[in-house]
């Protein structure tokens, strides 16, 4: 077990990066960043536009590593801009993939089954900036499905491993 850091959580209503990304930077409300987010099993974020959605259930939540965040351009690198639900501080959590973690911010641990890579697509190129998307090959954060309920909030927090991933 480990302490880390929750910096930022997003909970979006929306799927904000839709079009081209050579069509610009869309709008992104600040809002979609909150303190709190509560996690259901097997649905998500609540709130969120991937909550009890059938074709996202093993992939509801996302985890990223803001150690692996490229700094291409102007803007400071956030959720906003990766769409990533939940930014992480102190854990290489890219090297968890098939392993079930859990994380505790003090209300007890959320445990999430730590399924695939969240492969980052052209749209970084747009909102991080050029070159994005080849910089997060390999640490575009894991798609992960919720295994309890619990409260994430941003802040310190223990991560820990329930059951490695395959060696």
């Amino acid at each position: 077990m480990s302490e880390i850091e929750i910096l930022q959580l997003l909970v979006s209503p929306m799927h904000r990066l839709a079009g081209r990304p050579g069509d610009g930077m869309p709008g992104l409300p600040p809002g979609d960043l909150v303190t709190t987010a509560e996690v259901r099993a097997g649905l998500g974020l609540v709130g969120d536009r991937y909550f009890n959605h059938p074709a996202h259930r093993n992939a509801s939540l996302t985890l990223m590593a803001v150690e692996r965040l490229p700094r291409l351009g102007p803007d400071e690198p956030d959720l906003l801009r990766t769409r990533r639900n939940v930014l992480l501080r102190g854990v290489d959590i890219d090297a968890y993939v098939g392993a079930t973690v859990f994380l505790d911010c003090g209300t007890g641990p959320v445990e999430l089954a730590v399924r695939s890579a969240a492969r980052p697509c052209a749209w970084m190129d747009t909102t991080l900036g050029p070159g994005a998307q080849r910089a997060l090959r390999g640490g575009g954060g894991v798609r992960c499905r919720p295994l309890t309920d619990g409260t994430l909030t941003v802040g310190p927090a223990l991560f820990g491993v329930r059951e490695p991933g395959p060696a």
